[in-house]
């Protein structure tokens, strides 16, 4: 067998590093068809694991699944003037079907607001048919020029929720509700810390009031947005004359929100903890938490420790563990280390005949590559709480090195020089004004990410635009973004 190339390392070529990464860990592949990519079976599981915790998370908050069609007649997206305005550049528009021109042409799903508000106008006529709360798990296309797996593709997988609401307060609420609940999950499941707030209004969503972000900062210091939240007020609902019968008898159109996650996350949950070895999974995203590798030199051997393994394999599977024996022979097992190293399992189960004979095994964590040996007697117990630390340093390391990579109180200066450092967040006042924010942008690539939330603010809010010198009446956090 050849010796496998290693990796890139992040230092010499980031981008390189997570393209071979992804090859490596066999996440995904290129796709005959331009810009698109294939979801392999090892990233597709990690998505599977995302689906089903933010889906668990939906359900707890009163949300309720549909799908809604692919195909959007034209003139819906024409009815939202802004929200036409900035999706028609990215839209594919089916023409012929059957052998025949349409009567009118079909916009392959870019997101689902338009024909899902035209339903909603169908289905809502009372107050007392509010609040209606419908999340979607789909696919969008989305015509991009430049691509990249997992972060920016024409065709991804992503989940859209879009609410109804009788009052702009409750929208607000589920707004920030979503947001929170977005936050929670990359924190909590993907060990990705965020720092979330505001977007400016050049930044927020085409037909939206408000856009709320979850921002997170990768190993490069660029940022990627990972999630968003949006008011959309009642652009929509006026739109598609989604209207109800209030409580007092009036009629009144209703206010929407909608909120979005995307197998983005997966290229972001590689940039923040993968290394120049491989991907790194937090064990609560993991396709397998745990890997066991038997090792034998004879066939006596060999049916030794593979029923030992086996037994195991049983007993952590038995205690909700999800776990893999790999039983490959003609494979030795250094190879198998490297294997499953690259695709970032978090704990590795070493069982060889002195291990059988004491009772014990020898485990290995992907995070620092450590070797224990362990009794195999409640060994369940054990992988258990070391997966739970595993989570919680894999947060804290990723924090840690967020906010060594964070400064507050920038003046232009200091901003400028972070910068050329290689980025990261930069907090700073700013004037609210776009002109300002737009010269910014074009002349250094960087973005207001957020107007952070009031737990991400700075302790002294700055009184000046770091940029005009204008009085400031925010904070602002800058960054370089994917």
């Amino acid at each position: 067998m050849a010796e496998a190339k290693a990796l890139t390392p992040r230092a010499t070529d980031f981008s390189a590093w997570y393209n071979e990464l992804i090859a490596r860990a066999q996440l995904a592949d290129y796709s005959p068809v331009r810009g698109c990519m294939v979801i392999r079976p090892n990233g597709y599981a990690i998505w599977e694991q995302m689906q089903r915790a933010l889906d668990q998370m939906f359900k707890d908050t009163g949300h309720q699944n549909a799908y809604f069609p692919l195909f959007i007649p034209q003139s819906f997206l024409s009815r939202e003037a802004e929200h036409v305005q900035g999706f028609a550049p990215e839209t594919a528009v089916v023409t012929h079907g059957g052998g025949k021109e349409l009567e009118e042409p079909l916009v392959v799903r870019p997101t689902s607001e338009t024909i899902i508000y035209a339903m909603y106008a169908k289905w809502i006529q009372s107050y007392r048919d509010l609040p209606l709360l419908i999340n979607q798990w789909a696919n969008v296309v989305r015509w991009e020029l430049r691509t990249r797996l997992f972060l920016r593709t024409t065709e991804f997988l992503w989940q859209e929720g879009h609410t109804a609401h009788a009052t702009e307060a409750e929208a607000e609420e589920e707004t920030l509700r979503m947001l929170g609940v977005y936050r929670t999950f990359m924190e909590e499941w993907m060990a990705m810390p965020v720092v979330t707030g505001r977007k400016t209004d050049s930044e927020r969503f085409a037909g939206a009031l408000r856009t709320y972000s979850c921002e997170a900062l990768m190993q490069d210091n660029k940022a990627l947005q990972a999630g968003t939240s949006h008011n959309l007020g009642q652009n929509f609902s006026r739109a598609f004359e989604v209207t109800f019968q209030t409580a007092s008898g009036d009629l009144d159109h209703v206010w929407n929100t909608s909120w979005g996650v995307s197998t983005r996350l997966v290229g972001g949950l590689i940039m923040v903890h993968g290394d120049d070895a491989g991907l790194i999974c937090p064990p609560r995203l993991a396709q397998y938490q745990v890997v066991i590798v038997p090792i034998y030199r004879s066939d006596e051997e060999r049916t030794t420790v593979l029923e030992i393994a086996e037994r195991t394999r049983k007993e952590l599977a038995a205690a909700g563990i999800r776990v893999h024996l790999d039983a490959r022979d003609g494979m030795k097992p250094g190879a198998k280390y490297y294997e499953w190293e690259g695709r970032g399992v978090p704990l590795r189960v070493e069982i060889g005949p002195r291990d059988v004979a004491a009772g014990t095994v020898m485990l290995a964590r992907r995070t620092d590559g450590k070797k224990e040996s362990l009794p195999l007697a409640g060994l369940a117990t054990t992988l258990t709480a070391a997966m739970e630390s595993m989570q919680r340093d894999m947060l804290e390391t990723a924090r840690a090195r967020r906010e060594a990579n964070s400064i507050r109180g920038a003046t232009k200066k200091e901003f400028l020089a972070q910068l050329d450092a290689g980025g990261g967040f930069i907090y700073s006042g700013f004037c609210g004004r776009g002109e300002c924010e737009a010269e910014i942008k074009e002349q250094t690539k960087a973005t207001i990410r957020v107007l952070p939330d009031e737990s991400f603010r700075s302790p002294e809010v700055p009184t000046t635009c770091m940029w005009c010198g204008r009085p400031s009446v925010t904070e602002a956090v800058w960054a370089r973004a994917y």
